[in-house]
């Protein structure tokens, strides 16, 4: 039996191995991290105070060509007394193994498996249903479209939907549908065909010029690789799927909070506007979207905000984080 063990963040945070079957390239494991939970302060135990997440679990699942290392993101939940998670799914990150297609999924849907086993190693009962606990479910890009799918299909299961920049809509919107027949066609015959490589690395450039050095992070290039990893035909026909699917209407009945850069710039050529906006989703065409997921959506637009706002400069990064604060205060009083 799989046990908890330190992770690579440090004494803060552990990992534990979900053991998923196998399939055709070999064993197949998702990895749950979790951040060990923050002391409450000797003024608050004195008087008996609960902190405003107490009785709150948050799982965590990052974006494509990517995986959890944000250690602030999770402190900011266990300062408030919140159990923090993060899945790095099958085939990223800690989960990826030798042999593997990096990121590679034919359905998105089969992410349901990883959910289900880390919703159950949290605690939460069989598949995460049986838990008096509160549910977040917060989520960057790919990981955003992936929660938003799953939230919509297992109603009554997460009490909110926190997203990042959530992938839920094609680059060129106008072009989905007209491309989505051959992509299918392609996924169907030759699924590990990879699309020429399109990303030139300034999104990662753009991270590196605006680092905090109050808020460091440590990357691992082989995780998340300076240009992503490579799109295969059957994973973006996944994807399209996905995107067919929001813009058809999703029925999430928890509040969703969507948090997204005041603008996108193409990246098409190396400028220091790539340090304050999303160079790698169309923010306006993300915000439209965002407003089909359900029928309580917030949208959050963050000027100077990078593609993950929290990883912008330090004053959209902190605006980023008051705005989250204000959205969770507002979620907490309306439980009780």
């Amino acid at each position: 039996m799989a046990e908890w063990i330190p992770d690579v963040l440090g004494e803060e945070f552990e990992q534990l191995t979900l053991d998923l079957g196998v399939d055709d390239q070999g064993p197949v494991v998702a990895t749950l991290v979790r951040a060990l939970p923050a002391p409450s302060g000797w003024w608050d135990r004195a008087r008996g105070r609960r902190r405003l997440l107490e009785g709150v679990d948050v799982l965590y699942i990052h974006g494509w060509s990517d995986y959890f290392f944000q250690k602030r993101l999770a402190r900011f939940w266990t300062a408030r007394g919140a159990r923090f998670f993060a899945l790095d799914l099958r085939k990223y990150g800690r989960s990826l193994r030798e042999g593997q297609t990096p990121g590679y999924i034919s359905d998105l849907a089969t992410y349901d498996e990883d959910i289900a086993a880390a919703l159950t190693a949290m605690g939460r009962g069989e598949g995460g249903e049986e838990s008096a606990r509160r549910l977040i479910l917060l989520g960057h890009s790919t990981g955003g479209l992936t929660l938003s799918l799953w939230a919509s299909r297992h109603p009554h299961t997460a009490d909110a939907l926190i997203l990042n920049s959530p992938w839920l809509e094609f680059q060129f919107a106008p072009v989905r549908a007209a491309i989505a027949p051959m992509v299918e066609f392609q996924a169907r015959i030759r699924p590990l065909d990879a699309a020429p490589q399109v990303d030139l690395g300034y999104y990662t450039r753009a991270q590196q010029e605006v680092a905090d050095p109050d808020d460091p992070m440590d990357v691992n290039l082989a995780w998340r690789p300076v240009q992503t990893m490579a799109v295969y035909a059957g994973w973006l026909n996944a994807i399209l799927s996905g995107h067919r699917t929001v813009a058809a209407g999703l029925s999430i009945e928890a509040p969703v909070c969507v948090l997204l850069s005041a603008r996108f710039v193409p990246p098409t050529r190396w400028s220091d506007d790539l340090t304050s906006a999303d160079s790698v989703l169309v923010v306006d065409d993300i915000a439209r979207a965002a407003l089909r997921l359900g029928s309580t959506v917030t949208v959050e637009r963050i000027d100077g905000a990078l593609h993950d706002v929290f990883l912008s400069r330090h004053a959209a990064r902190e605006d980023a984080y008051r705005r989250l604060d204000r959205w969770v205060v507002g979620w907490r009083a309306a439980q009780t």
